[in-house]
C-alpha cells in the first residue's frame, strides 16, 4: 500500500482532465458533432418557419446545436458546433461568453449563424477569435413564430437564429460570444 502525498495528488488531479478530454488523433469526436449538429437542423427545420429557405441563400452557416448557460451574478456559456459549407462540415468552432449583472439560473439552447454573404464567411473564416456584434440580426423564436426572411433579410450580412431554449434563465442573447475554432 502506498503513501498519498500532496504531490502524487496533484499530478494526478492534473491528469484526470487530460485524459478525459478526448481530442486525440483517430477519436470519433467530429463524428459525434457532426450528428449533433445534423439532429439540430432538422429541428430548427421543423420548429423555425423560414430557416430552410434562409438556409438555402446562406453562403455558409455555424450551427451550435447545444449551448449551455449559467449564472449567479456572474455567468457564461459555453458550446461547440460546426461551420457547414454546401451542407458539409468545414470547420468547427467553440463559443465562449461570460457576463455580470442580475441574473440566476441555467439554460440551454441552440443557435445558427447564417452568413448571407461570401465576404462575411471570409472573414469570419480568417479571424483568430470572431466576436458577435451589432452588426448581426438576432431572430430568437418561439414556438410557431415566423422568422420572416424577405429581401431585406437576406441582405443583412450575418443572422443569428436562436432556438430550442430550455432553462429558468429569461431570455437568450449571443451578444459578446466568442467563436474560436477547434479540433473535435
Amino acid at each position: 500500500m502506498s503513501k498519498l502525498t500532496r504531490r502524487h495528488f496533484v499530478v494526478t488531479a492534473a491528469a484526470v482532465p487530460l485524459a478525459a478530454c478526448g481530442n486525440g488523433v483517430g477519436s470519433d469526436g467530429a463524428s459525434r458533432l457532426d450528428a449533433r449538429v445534423d439532429s439540430a437542423i432538422q429541428f430548427m427545420y421543423n420548429e423555425v418557419p423560414g430557416t430552410q429557405e434562409l438556409s438555402l441563400n446562406a453562403a455558409g452557416m455555424l450551427v451550435m446545436p447545444l449551448v449551455t448557460q449559467a449564472g449567479f451574478g456572474f455567468g457564461g456559456s459555453y458550446g461547440r458546433g460546426a461551420l457547414r459549407i454546401n451542407g458539409a462540415s468545414v470547420d468547427y468552432y467553440s463559443a465562449i461568453s461570460g457576463s455580470f449583472g442580475f441574473q440566476i439560473g441555467a439554460q440551454q439552447y441552440a443557435h445558427t449563424l447564417f452568413f448571407m454573404t461570401d465576404a462575411a464567411l471570409s472573414e469570419f473564416r480568417r479571424s483568430a477569435g470572431w466576436a458577435v456584434g451589432a452588426d448581426v440580426q438576432y431572430a430568437v423564436t418561439d414556438q410557431g413564430a415566423n422568422l420572416g426572411v424577405d429581401t431585406t433579410t437576406l441582405l443583412d450580412p450575418v443572422i443569428a437564429v436562436i432556438y430550442g431554449q430550455a432553462g429558468l434563465i429569461a431570455g437568450a442573447t449571443l451578444e459578446g460570444t466568442r467563436y474560436s475554432r477547434i479540433i473535435p
